[in-house]
């Protein structure tokens, strides 16, 4: 499943199917659907990245990361710390 390609509007919202989340990009692993749920935002929410080295992290205001394709540096958002849906969980 391709992420953060946002030509024709975000397609992965809603969808809930097992499967691994990439990169739009290059195809990097970036999120399993198991850290997936359900949120307000329009775009896909997630807990965690697949692995520690899916994606690249910079501070852009306290409380918010951007994030980057950890292979490519294909921008995919945000991390809004404490926005999960359990206490201490991240939203991607």
């Amino acid at each position: 499943m391709s992420f953060c390609s946002f030509v024709g509007g975000e397609v992965f919202k809603d969808h809930f199917q097992p499967g691994i989340y990439v990169c739009a990009k290059c195809g990097h692993e970036l999120f399993s659907s198991r850290a997936k749920y359900e949120h307000s935002s329009p775009w896909p929410a997630f807990t965690e990245t697949l692995r520690g080295d899916s994606v690249a992290k910079l501070e852009e205001r306290p409380g918010a990361l951007k994030v980057t394709c950890g292979k490519c540096g294909n921008g995919l958002g945000h991390e809004f710390l404490n926005d999960g849906p359990k206490r201490g969980q991240s939203r991607f």
